[in-house]
């Protein structure tokens, strides 16, 4: 691109002259032999005013406190908007971001977040995350922890080292926490991990008054080291294998047991009626023979006949067919010949 200078300094012209820097106005003072030219002073002091304004008034932000300090002592928080404070090298206001929520990341670092976030090297970070479980197996365990500052003061002052205070106190909290639970357990119950963690966390971090809340704690993808892996998988199939026999043998068990049971119930009531019914019938039958009795004493002849009667009634039809033969027939041929005959003829 060419500059074309003459209507670049036709522009400066048409601004007016322009206001001497610094270094010109102590060059001009210097070639006064240490006298201020006529007007220097004004501009000196115009110069300082600046100054002191410039460093006496600040902004704070929404999402942050000022913490003013007077000679290095602590004397006040002020709060989001514009503010007043003595010059600079009386008092310093340092900004606290008090609503920004903050991130460590254990066992693992994030490079570049996105839709295909990046990762470092996991091997690098791996000490962080390598811990013993309580049945004496090691896990890793990666996590987040996500925290804010609730107490500017104590967040500037109290500790020297916030930052390292807080990792050394977070890694130390989830070994705590993941050496009371199985191997098991730290890779199917990391909710209920992380919110342990949560709690013993914020319990340390408030005894060492770091002026810091823990807003959350993630445990990540947690899983044994990978030499060990196809043996760990080895294992859980075998116990996954195991459960499945023992839920079969119980599916079995509950088929056959109450089956079993239902059979018995049912024989046992069919013998209870089988013997209530024997009972009622042979009571029937006494109270029978009981009322025959009673009659027959009443009139045994009459009775005897009756009960006679009604027991050839009874028979007669099973015997079939019937001869009655007077007691002097001689020859009975002739009426067996009639039955053949009879039968033939069918």
């Amino acid at each position: 691109m060419n500059w074309d200078w003459d209507k670049l300094q036709q522009k400066q012209r048409a601004a007016g002259p322009k206001p001497p820097n610094m270094e010109e106005v102590f060059q001009r003072i210097r070639s006064a032999g240490g006298k201020i030219p006529k007007g220097g002073a004004l501009i000196i002091a115009i110069l300082i005013l600046l100054i002191i304004g410039y460093s006496s008034f600040y902004t704070v932000a929404v999402d942050e406190v000022g913490v003013v300090q007077r000679f290095g002592k602590f004397v006040r928080i002020t709060q989001p908007g514009l503010n007043f404070k003595l010059p600079a090298g009386i008092e310093k206001v340092t900004k606290v971001k008090v609503r920004f929520i903050f991130k460590e990341e254990f066992g693992f670092r994030t490079i570049r977040a996105g839709v295909r976030t990046q990762y470092a090297r996991a091997s690098a970070y791996l000490n962080e995350a390598l811990m013993l479980t309580g049945d004496l197996n090691v896990a890793v365990v990666p996590w987040i922890v996500q925290y804010r500052v609730k107490d500017p003061y104590k967040f500037l002052f109290k500790v020297r080292d916030v930052r390292g205070t807080l990792r050394d106190l977070s890694e130390s909290t989830m070994r705590l926490v993941v050496g009371d639970r199985s191997i098991n357990e730290v890779i199917s119950k990391r909710e209920e991990i992380a919110a342990e963690a949560e709690i013993a966390l914020q319990k340390e971090l408030d005894e060492a008054e770091t002026g810091i809340k823990v807003v959350n704690i993630e445990l990540k993808k947690t899983n044994v080291p990978e030499p060990v892996q196809p043996s760990f998988n080895e294992v859980n199939q075998a116990i996954q294998e195991k459960e499945k026999l023992i839920y079969q043998a119980r599916e079995q068990y509950n088929k056959v047991i109450p089956a079993a049971k239902g059979n018995a119930e049912k024989t046992i009531k069919a013998a209870e009626g089988y013997a209530l019914d024997r009972v009622n019938r042979a009571k029937g039958d006494a109270a029978r023979f009981l009322a025959l009795y009673k009659e027959y004493v009443k009139a045994k002849d009459v009775t005897r006949r009756r009960i006679y009667l009604e027991a050839i009634a009874e028979i007669f039809p099973k015997l079939g067919k019937k001869y009655i033969i007077d007691a002097e027939q001689k020859n009975l041929l002739p009426l067996l010949q009639l039955e053949k005959a009879e039968g033939g003829k069918r």
